[in-house]
């Protein structure tokens, strides 16, 4: 008898009958605050570095340091934080995340010297590190035909992040000074822990480790916040099977392991999550995602970094361009008008074909500044390609999550993020250095060339997910 017959539902099945109502409103707002903290923290040093250096007479180098190593704990903590909620549970991961997150940067407010604040801030990068946990999280409780939509308005909780600390920085350095700023950029990281009672477990995570019981407890709390039904009949895991899987054991479902103890298994699961990344399923995946996550993060970067100097003056081989800071009046409505256009984009054409178009018009707006353009053009068309190159960055970080299987999904999405930063990381070294040698169109060259192995990648891809259903093993 098929599924269907005896009465049998998925939690895609659940999910598109509950739809997207106030439960989900909370998941978003619980989970956009965590993306909101991280753009405070990794915001916050280079718009303090400077008081911070003139206080403690540091060198451009060891400022320089504040910041990347931030970025250097995030490149570590990304693996750690999606092997551990994916192995123990997508809320063990927020409560540790939020503990090291909150509890290192509060103590960087005390920090007695330069060498307590590097490491400080480095506990803070490696917390930092999970935020594609709370990513992952709410994914797993939108309804796959408007996904996208709602994976776009969740990321503009990080513009919304960086104005905030914006503005902070502005109130508190006139009054009081950087350790202020430290304390209090701390407090959505407190926020986190303060709410972590009532944030659910995924129901999916709960599915794909055979505790359908406890998932369809949430799901009818789902229900009964959103005044709708689940539909008629027995939850069960997937498709792929014909019987409810209430207490089927989940190492029989994600690596094949040796009977062991439950701490040893789960060790060995997190060690497994991350191996199989590299499984003959995902690897063409793992890899084209790092390469385009790469290659986004290298080109953004370094089109901010190309901005800057030129803004700056400091190349003293091309004109000054306008100043960047011209244009933050207007930045807020830029954001929301491309990610306007990228949420009706990504349910409608789909993933691939969203980061093809603009990340092509990014191509397109730096194709120019190859020759000397004036410096009014050259300000324009930086900011129109810094514009795309986000919204890009933007919906490639949605894709990747939506790319893998529930049982390595943070992991996955995670250790992505980190490639990902260590472009971020690398193209200072090559930016910076090629405009001090007046080498503009060499450094332009060889963004565009980035870009158009980031666009060979996203074709490659094996398939787009929009309106498709979540997978929960790589099988």
């Amino acid at each position: 008898m098929d599924n269907e017959q005896v009465g049998l539902y998925t939690l895609d099945e659940a999910l598109e009958s509950l739809g997207f109502g106030k439960f989900q409103a909370f998941v978003l707002a619980y989970a956009g605050l965590g993306w909101f903290a991280e753009a405070m923290e990794i915001m916050i040093l280079s718009f303090i570095g400077q008081a911070v250096k003139s206080e403690w007479g540091l060198s451009s180098s060891q400022e320089s340091l504040l910041s990347t190593i931030v970025f250097a704990g995030m490149v570590i903590g990304a693996y750690g934080w999606g092997t551990i909620s994916d192995t123990y549970g997508r809320r063990t991961g927020f409560l540790t995340i939020s503990i090291v997150t909150s509890g290192a940067g509060f103590l960087s407010t005390f920090s007695p010297n330069y060498l307590s604040l590097v490491i400080l801030r480095g506990f803070v990068g490696f917390g930092l590190g999970g935020t594609s946990v709370f990513l992952s999280w709410f994914l797993e409780f939108v309804p796959a035909s408007s996904r996208g939509m709602w994976m776009i308005v969740f990321s503009t909780f990080w513009t919304f992040g960086s104005i905030f600390e914006a503005t902070l920085v502005w109130i508190v350095m006139a009054k009081l000074n950087w350790r202020w700023v430290l304390a209090l950029s701390s407090v959505p990281s407190f926020a986190l822990l303060f709410l972590y009672g009532v944030a659910p477990e995924s129901p999916r995570y709960l599915c794909m480790k055979g505790r359908t019981g406890d998932a369809l407890r949430i799901l009818e709390k789902i229900a009964s916040v959103n005044r709708t039904k689940l539909p008629a009949g027995v939850l069960i895991s997937s498709r792929s099977t014909d019987k409810a899987e209430e207490s089927t054991p989940s190492e029989d479902r994600i690596p094949l392991l040796p009977s062991l103890s439950k701490s040893s298994m789960q060790s060995k699961l997190g060690l497994s999550s991350f191996f199989m990344l590299f499984s003959s399923k995902l690897i063409k995946t793992t890899a084209l995602l790092w390469v385009l996550l790469f290659g986004d993060s290298f080109s953004y970067y370094g089109i901010i970094l190309l901005t800057s100097k030129l803004s700056s003056g400091e190349s003293g081989c091309f004109p000054t361009i306008q100043s960047s800071g011209y244009l933050l009046g207007d930045s807020l409505y830029v954001n929301a008008f491309i990610t306007s256009i990228a949420a009706l984009l990504v349910d409608r054409v789909g993933r691939k074909q969203t980061m093809s178009i603009m990340f092509g018009l990014a191509f397109i707006f730096l194709l120019p500044l190859l020759t000397r353009q004036s410096a009014v053009l050259t300000t324009c068309l930086l900011f129109g390609a810094r514009m795309n190159a986000m919204a890009t960055f933007t919906v490639a970080s949605i894709y990747a999550p939506e790319l893998y299987p529930t049982s390595v999904r943070t992991t996955g999405a995670g250790v992505a993020s980190a490639v990902g930063r260590i472009g971020g990381m690398v193209c200072p070294l090559v930016s910076v250095a090629l405009v001090n040698a007046c080498h503009q169109t060499e450094a332009i060259a060889i963004y565009l060339a980035v870009i158009v192995v980031s666009l060979v990648c996203i074709q490659l891809f094996p398939y787009d997910t929009k309106g498709r259903e979540l997978s929960d093993t790589a099988s």
